[in-house]
């Protein structure tokens, strides 16, 4: 029985083998203490109790409650809070629940909105195999893949996910997709042979990869990395370390809430001083004004405004096919300067598609895109596109079906499903045509070959492969009038021009036969046919979004695995190349030159770079920091998971809905339900509309509190009488954000939104003149509500109904207000600030039914201290409010002067 040599004294360090690689097979056996017959059962159960079991890391879970505590987190929260405690020791319980009950709220809307807990590393660990083909005391067994370890001998099978990072000992005919892992669209092909030690992830061909899939051939080889050693465990663990940021409008709030709150106790503590040394007012009502003014200056409806806000915009952006995981990304990607997005699959189709055919007497032009086969060739016809049309489609192993909503799909190879779709395109069919024999595909013969029966009798070997093979084996070419001799120099000439346009070329020939059966020693002497250039192509409404993108000021980045021609010549079709740069122009990064430049090297020039080729995870990181290390609010977009931890360091992670891993959609903050780059563009523009409209909202909402502390603060200085009680503010505050502030999130985008800059990253989510203009207006509304306080004190009404009339005058103050900041750039002196926004006049009507419970139901009066008003209690604070909303006109008028 064969088993691996003994062991002795085994450490993690003889179970950990760097660049495996890079080394020949032999020497991997022997570091690694393992032979052909594979592992005994006791070597294998003392490396896995050494190395581990063959799974990625559980994830540290927040719990819930603290999660929800978090949403307690903020300045402005711990005033009110202080509020509350210090109003539970003076005994006033109607004031303290009313104030806990609104901080309460507010973290629960926090707490919802925020969604399920981040997955990312779930996502990541679902994509491992349950189970694994191995050699155990030289004989194959099947085992659960988590008790795989290194040294293990494994085998793999078209259609298997690998079980871990396998270094290749055997390799007939071998491909497997690493798209999730590298980027690549076209399956690596796989051999025994090392590669050099600087080799990237997608081309280390010796090394097969957990989580990829086997599409084609067999392989066997020895386990070198299990668990978190293998490469997506490294991934994994880039996701982790990664780190998330706040968005722009976190870091604007809470910026806000720090000063305001400075402000706040600034201000309380003056009043505290006028009220005691200059009125000798009692320190348990001076106390309550204290309170009072303090819960009046917190806008404690600010954050469930923004929360709202920011749902309400989820909602809309839902309908463009962008679904946000993440409430704060919806503003961000108003903010976002650069947009860092994978190639294939979110720029490209992830599709791959010929576009040009080669003959000796023609060349051809195909329109059409993916695996759909609507499209055509120009010119049409031809007896020479006929002969490579028939390749095409016969020495081909794809079946292209179609599918729901128009959709074709694809069963196969994807370069040999592009060459399906051309014969297609074609009109040519394989009926009564019948395959005989094949020589399959390999690797290191790079062709593949079929000996084809005709309807009449006749045979021909078909074959198709790497242009240089099929032209050391051809002898002639389709001519005119028959075969003619071979142009060596025409074909090479033409390969050159086909890959510099980023195309990747295959070749067709033929040989007539009679034979039976067919080998490699039947292929020489064949007739050349002609050339395809494939490629996996841009979509068309990805070129026009990243046109829009930069008209809007916004850098867009293609960040891919490709290597550095393709990745030029899609860049250039894409339009983030400019066509009248010729290659020696173009600045190109390749994972490798990357790896040379130290982070301080790549922040110097990642700004003047827009298409990296060749990249690593790591590499993409870097990127995403050093641009952030600029002031730049990165969008990153892909659909591997090769993406992931990018997509989590990044300002706002996108990853694709339908191509998408679940790591990637787990690590993303909005998922393109569409796959559509198109969408990104729509989605930016919502994000800014949501940010304007947001930005309305607080310059709404912050004359209420400015207005309130100010009717306090008065009353406190000059020894009057409170015009308002805390409950009575409080209520001021919250009908007012969940009424009148919601109306201005459903404002549509202001005209030409696509055609401005990005804002400035950093400062205040108030500019310092619009907070000049908030003060003013707050003297207005404060002022008109001393005055009808006065006035109702005056006509001889007793206190608790002039403070309705107080709170009335507000209420219909910001009302008045609100058509005012409808068109804050703009007058809204026009029939237009009765338009466009049907949720305006909902809450409206529904502040006016509030303010009529407030006023009139008997056990509201009893809660805030209430009384019913007559018509003049009405007449007095309505005409002020008509006065209020002429004058803030007439503000406005003079801010567009003096800009």
């Amino acid at each position: 029985m064969a088993a691996s040599p003994a062991l002795a004294a085994l450490t993690d360090a003889d179970l950990t083998l760097a660049r495996p690689f890079a080394r020949d097979v032999d020497e991997v056996q022997r570091e690694l203490r393992t032979g052909g017959g594979g592992l005994a059962r006791g070597d294998a159960a003392e490396r896995l109790a050494v190395a581990g079991p063959n799974l990625l890391r559980e994830p540290k879970r927040t719990p819930a409650w603290l999660r929800f505590l978090s949403h307690f987190n903020d300045t402005l929260i711990f005033i009110l809070l202080a509020a509350a405690a210090i109003k539970a020791v003076m005994g006033d319980w109607l004031d303290f629940w009313v104030i806990v009950t609104v901080a309460v709220i507010n973290a629960v809307i926090g707490y919802v909105q925020e969604g399920r807990a981040e997955k990312a590393l779930a996502g990541i660990r679902g994509m491992l195999s349950s189970d694994a083909t191995v050699r155990r005391e030289g004989a194959w067994t099947t085992i659960a893949a988590a008790d795989l370890v290194p040294g293990d001998v494994v085998r793999l099978m078209p259609g298997d996910k690998v079980p871990a990072d396998v270094r290749l000992t055997a390799a007939t005919q071998l491909r497997i997709d690493e798209s999730a892992l590298t980027g690549e669209s076209v399956p690596s092909s796989k051999s025994t042979d090392p590669v050099p030690e600087d080799a990237g992830v997608g081309d280390r061909t010796s090394m097969a990869f957990s989580g990829t899939i086997v599409s084609a051939g067999q392989g066997r080889g020895i386990v070198t990395g299990t668990g978190a050693g293998t490469e997506i465990g490294k991934i994994q663990a880039l996701v982790g370390e990664a780190g998330s940021l706040a968005t722009p409008l976190t870091k604007q709030l809470d910026s806000f809430g720090k000063v305001l709150t400075l402000v706040i106790l600034g201000m309380a503590l003056v009043m505290m001083i006028i009220g005691r040394y200059l009125h000798g007012m009692p320190f348990a009502e001076l106390i309550s004004a204290t309170i009072g003014f303090a819960v009046a200056a917190i806008p404690e409806g600010l954050p469930a405004l923004v929360t709202i806000t920011l749902a309400i915009g989820v909602q809309q952006m839902a309908r463009r096919n962008a679904i946000t995981r993440k409430l704060p990304a919806v503003e961000a990607l108003g903010s976002v300067t650069t947009v860092c997005s994978d190639k294939t699959g979110t720029l490209t189709k992830n599709e791959m598609t010929v576009r040009t055919v080669i003959s000796p007497l023609a060349r051809y032009e195909v329109s059409g895109l993916g695996y759909d086969p609507t499209g055509t060739i120009v010119p049409a016809g031809g007896g020479d596109l006929a002969a490579v049309l028939a390749v095409a489609d016969l020495c081909n192993d794809a079946h292209i079906t179609p599918g729901d909503e128009g959709r074709w799909s694809l069963v196969g190879e994807p370069t040999e499903g592009a060459l399906k779709v051309v014969a297609m395109k074609g009109g040519t069919g394989g009926s009564g045509t019948r395959r005989v024999a094949v020589v399959p595909f390999d690797s290191e013969n790079k062709f593949m070959a079929t000996l084809n029966e005709a309807a009449d009798g006749s045979r021909a070997i078909l074959v198709k492969g790497a242009p240089d093979r099929l032209l050391d084996r051809s002898l002639t070419q389709r001519g005119s009038y028959g075969a003619a001799p071979l142009d060596r120099s025409f074909w090479d000439a033409a390969v050159d021009e086909l890959s510099a346009q980023g195309l990747r070329v295959l070749a067709a020939a033929r040989k007539p036969t009679r034979g039976e059966d067919v080998s490699i020693d039947d292929l020489e002497d064949l007739e050349f046919l002609g050339l395809w250039g494939i490629v996996d192509p841009p979509r068309p409404e990805a070129i026009e979004a990243i046109a829009d993108c930069h008209a809007a000021g916004i850098r867009v980045k293609m960040i891919t695995g490709d290597h550095a021609g393709t990745a030029v010549a899609i860049g250039r079709e894409m339009g983030l190349i400019p066509k009248a740069h010729g290659d020696d122009d173009v600045r190109v990064l390749t994972g490798g030159e990357l790896e040379a430049l130290s982070q301080e090297q790549l922040k110097a020039v990642v700004r003047d770079v827009d298409v990296y080729a060749r990249t690593s995870p790591e590499h993409k990181i870097r990127i995403v920091r050093a641009l952030q290390s600029h002031g730049e609010v990165v969008a990153m977009t892909g659909d591997g998971v090769n993406d992931a931890p990018a997509l989590t360091r990044a300002d706002v992670g996108i990853a694709m809905g339908i191509k998408g891993t679940e790591a990637t959609k787990e690590a993303a903050e909005i998922v393109l339900a569409d796959d559509n780059f198109a969408t990104i563009r729509s989605a930016i523009a919502e994000g800014r509309r949501i940010y304007d409209n947001l930005r309305k909202s607080v310059v709404f909402l912050l004359p209420t509190n400015g207005a309130q502390s100010l009717v306090i603060l008065v009353a406190v200085v000059f020894g009057l009488t409170l015009p308002l009680t805390p409950v009575q503010v409080l209520w001021v505050n919250m009908v007012t954000a969940v009424t009148l502030s919601l109306a201005l999130a459903y404002e549509p985008a202001e005209r030409g939104i696509m055609n401005r800059k990005p804002r400035a990253p950093g400062g205040s989510i108030i500019a310092g003149r619009e907070l000049g203009f908030v003060l003013l207006v707050s003297l207005l509304i404060g002022g008109a509500t001393l005055a009808v306080f006065g006035i109702s004190v005056a006509r001889g009404s007793d206190l608790d109904v002039a403070r309705t009339e107080a709170v009335t005058m507000l209420a219909l103050g910001q009302l008045a207000y609100l058509f005012n900041c409808r068109f804050l750039s703009r007058s809204s002196f026009t029939t237009a600030v009765f338009r466009g926004n049907r949720m305006v006049w909902w809450s409206a009507i529904a502040l006016l039914v509030l303010q009529l419970i407030f006023t009139y139901v008997p056990f509201m009066n009893a809660l805030f201290g209430s009384e019913p008003l007559d018509l003049i209690g009405w007449a007095l604070p309505l005409v002020f409010s008509l006065g209020i909303f002429a004058i803030v006109e007439v503000l406005k008028a003079a801010r567009r002067r003096g800009e």
